[in-house]
């Protein structure tokens, strides 16, 4: 546990240096006042975390400075810690997993996010924790990607149902989602092309995918869960939206944050759309994929 948030707190660093280390310079022998909120607003703006998630941290540190009469510039960090974690917790997860059928997990997002090593590291994961597990290649339009995948289903010693190279996506998703519901699967993730956002046609065809999953099996839990690279910054808000209307936005898994300094988007998403983040990518490695503890990361940008 205690390497895990240590490699959290490493992973945050940057994102930590662009909001905790610019907020602490400005707070240093000031007092509460507009003038020194007024900086604390611009730093968290710039830094990701959005107008509407910025503006309640500025008003929640005023309620709270005068509740408690607070007046040093440097009580503030605590509060915006505090306030922070109440954000990202507030769209935690907490659906039904209870199915006859198995858990089917549709993962999406744009190209270029580590979707398909993501799929891999969750199937490793859960296939570790006990949970009978399966893959759906269904990104048929980039053969390397099903190569790709197939490794990781090999090296997590889990079932994947994937066709050829061009097949139809759909096609491979009604026959996975066949296959699990025979052969006792808990989840079925299901890997799915990488597409930008902006092209409609694309996004129908994932709108099929969904609908041939459930047609194939009608007693099973469709989760779409959206990975989105930490390091886009705002242009993630687009993208969570527009998947949200395509085919819902059950989840978020966040990559790459170790790599980025825009890490306050986070607190972005939880707030404007109160989608939950699941999960969050660390790094490269097979374990740097960690479940999302919104009090953990909280202490992490704030250690």
């Amino acid at each position: 546990m205690f390497n895990a948030f240590q490699k959290l707190k490493d992973s945050l660093s940057r994102t930590k240096d662009n909001i905790l280390g610019k907020i602490s310079q400005v707070v240093l022998r000031r007092r509460i006042d507009d003038d020194l909120l007024e900086e604390i607003e611009e730093i968290l703006i710039e830094a990701d975390v959005g107008v509407p998630a910025t503006m309640r941290l500025i008003e929640s540190v005023k309620k709270r400075a005068r509740e408690r009469k607070l007046s040093e510039g440097s009580e503030v960090v605590a509060l915006l810690k505090e306030e922070i974690a109440a954000i990202l917790s507030q769209s935690q997860a907490s659906g039904s997993t209870d199915s006859s059928g198995p858990i089917v997990w549709l993962i999406v997002g744009v190209n270029g996010v580590g979707k398909t090593t993501t799929i891999g590291k969750l199937a490793t994961l859960f296939a570790a924790e006990g949970k009978k597990t399966m893959i759906a290649a269904c990104d048929t339009f980039r053969a390397a990607a099903i190569e790709q995948i197939a490794i990781w289903a090999e090296r997590s010693n889990v079932e994947m149902v994937r066709s050829q190279s061009g097949s139809d996506p759909a096609a491979v998703a009604f026959d996975a989602a066949k296959a699990a519901k025979a052969r006792g699967v808990d989840i079925l993730l299901v890997d799915t092309a990488g597409r930008l956002h902006t092209k409609a046609n694309l996004m129908e065809e994932l709108k099929k995918i969904r609908r041939v999953v459930n047609k194939a099996v009608p007693d099973a839990l469709v989760f779409s869960k959206l990975i989105i690279d930490g390091s886009t910054g705002q242009n993630a808000l687009s993208q969570v939206k527009v998947f949200t209307e395509a085919v819902g936005c059950d989840g978020i898994i966040v990559t790459k944050l170790d790599g980025t300094a825009k890490g306050g988007v986070m607190i972005a998403v939880s707030e404007e759309l109160g989608v939950p983040v699941e999960f969050i990518g660390l790094g490269e490695g097979i374990d740097d994929l960690q479940r999302f503890d919104p009090d953990k990361f909280a202490e992490a940008l704030f250690a």
